[in-house]
């Protein structure tokens, strides 16, 4: 009986995203018809920003599929970075600031490290994870000490990374355009012109192989380790963690380290692979919000996550696409609010699907009854 619960209750899980995202794109096609438009095109669009193919014309062009990634690789781990807070009982707004630290970190030390490629690379993501992991510890701490919310805090600190990382940039490293540092040297970089000639000239990098590895880290701490286990039984009950000796203090800020390492790692990721020079940002670019989506739809699963986050990267590299077709290329974002408005009435579509098996059930018994009636005839 348990175990047919079990399953019941895995199949509901997978059959609430797999719901939401149909109903989002339902809702975007309606957009799109009510614009006057046809959403096949929307369609075409989005499958050769995933594929690299045009169904309306045939050709292929593997360049979308690098854009793909390149989109998806961040917001990725953007969502690993909430979601592993998130099973730990902690809801971590800050991976946007955690990014910007881990960016600027790679930025000091892809500029002022001289070493070849196969140590300077390493060091760059290293610096870049932590920083993150740094940053998201004060909130930890703060939440452990002194039971400060870290949702008030994260968000706080968001602002003030923004702030230190352009200080940093105009004033230690000398921009010269009030924008960017200089280049990067080679060894620093994650881009490879091997890959870029492979995906037709995209900006494809060796990113992917990190974001690979923190996939298969965030399901292995979770799932498999034991110091995992005790980060998701303070998240289920603090005080009956507490009382089976586990040292609930330490496990909240290790929790938000580890959340932060994700987020920085993204931030180095994007300063040496998507460009190739530290930046001053006007305004939070959205990574970090990206990833909460990502990781409600992923519902906190690594494996969830990672096809989350390649969703929400189609639907972000298949914009330009939408709008050379004709599409209002905001419909991808309005796809991406819908799908997460879907999740967050996770009760209300258990409760539709309930009524419907339900009803099913019902008439298999009716049309059950009725046969045996026949047959009793």
């Amino acid at each position: 009986m348990a175990s047919t619960q079990d399953k019941a209750a895995k199949r509901s899980k997978l059959l609430i995203p797999l719901l939401a995202v149909a109903l989002g794109f339902l809702l975007g096609s309606i957009v799109v018809i009510i614009t006057g438009k046809n959403p096949l095109l929307m369609f075409n669009a989005i499958l050769q920003g995933l594929s690299g193919l045009n169904l309306a014309t045939g050709s292929f062009n593997p360049r979308h599929i690098g854009e793909l990634v390149i989109q998806a690789m961040p917001i990725i781990l953007t969502g690993l970075c909430v979601g592993f807070a998130f099973r730990t009982g902690l809801f971590n707004i800050g991976a946007e600031g955690q990014l910007m630290m881990g960016s600027l970190a790679a930025t000091a030390v892809a500029l002022t490290v001289k070493a070849p490629v196969f140590v300077h690379v390493p060091l760059v993501l290293v610096a870049g994870m932590a920083a993150g992991a740094a940053w998201g510890a004060i909130p930890g701490y703060l939440k452990a000490r002194f039971n400060v919310h870290e949702v008030v805090v994260t968000i706080m600190l968001n602002y003030t990374a923004l702030h230190v990382n352009n200080w940093t940039i105009l004033n230690v490293f000398g921009s010269v355009d009030r924008v960017k540092t200089a280049e990067f040297p080679v060894t620093a970089l994650l881009k490879d012109p091997w890959l870029a000639n492979l995906t037709n000239g995209s900006r494809l990098n060796w990113g992917f192989v990190p974001v690979i590895m923190a996939v298969l880290a965030f399901w292995f701490i979770l799932e498999k380790t034991t110091f995992g286990y005790g980060l998701r039984a303070v998240g289920f009950n603090k005080d009956a963690a507490k009382y089976a000796g586990m040292k609930v203090d330490r496990n909240i800020v290790m929790s938000m380290v580890i959340a932060g390492a994700f987020a920085g790692l993204a931030g180095a990721i994007i300063t040496t692979g998507t460009f190739s020079f530290g930046r001053a940002l006007p305004a939070a670019e959205g990574y970090g919000f990206d990833g909460i989506a990502v990781a409600l739809v992923g519902m906190t699963q690594a494996p969830g996550i990672l096809l989350a986050g390649l969703l929400f990267g189609v639907l972000k590299s298949a914009g330009p696409l939408m709008q050379s077709a004709g599409i209002p290329r905001e419909i991808g974002g309005i796809i991406q609010a819908s799908i997460v408005m879907f999740v967050a009435m996770k009760l209300g579509l258990e409760r539709i699907v309930d009524l419907l098996r339900g009803k099913r059930a019902d008439k298999l018994a009716s049309a059950a009854g009725e046969s045996a009636g026949e047959a009793g005839v």
